[in-house]
């Protein structure tokens, strides 16, 4: 039932009444009450259904409170309400007060679901921070002495020839020969 105009029902019943049913009248007595000061009041078949049409109204509330109403069920609700008004403007049938109640039931569901949804739009949503957990406790290292690498020394060996000599490399414990 989410995509259904729940006024779609009493609109429904109307015209099944309206048109199968052509001698009926919406002004018809239903029962009479007797009040407290005296006067009776009369009940009837239009009264009676436009209770039907705002328990539908009621209903078509609750459900859009609940989960909202979606674009397919806004589009519904607007062809709904164009179509009793377009119904009311051209049928004979549906010339009186009755239906002329029943087609502003269906504007009040489609403004009253619009504005629900423009403030369902707008309404912020809070959400409570969530705790971070606590940084892990700072270890200070100490730092490590690290030796250098030793190097074998170098020596310079001269020779008696006029051509230089490369620098050689000589074991510590080696000996050198002049």
């Amino acid at each position: 039932m989410i995509g259904f105009p729940l006024l779609l029902i009493p609109f429904a019943i109307y015209n099944m009444i309206a048109f199968l049913t052509p001698g009926v009248l919406w002004t018809g007595e239903i029962y009479k009450v007797p009040l407290q000061s005296g006067v009776p009041w009369t009940a009837t078949v239009g009264d009676a259904f436009l209770v039907f049409a705002l328990l539908m109204l009621m209903f078509e509330f609750i459900k859009s409170a609940s989960h909202g109403k979606s674009f397919v069920e806004h589009f519904l609700s607007l062809c709904l309400a164009g179509g009793v008004a377009a119904e009311f403007w051209m049928v004979r049938e549906a010339g009186n007060s009755t239906f002329l109640l029943l087609v502003v039931l269906c504007f009040v569901d489609l403004f009253a679901g619009f504005a629900a949804s423009l403030r369902r739009a707008r309404r912020v949503v809070a959400v409570q921070p969530v705790e971070a957990p606590p940084p892990p406790p700072v270890v200070r290292a100490e730092p490590v002495r690290v030796e250098p690498a030793r190097s074998e020394p170098f020596t310079k060996v001269e020779s008696a020839s006029p051509r230089a000599e490369p620098l050689v490399k000589i074991d510590p414990g080696q000996k050198v020969e002049p």
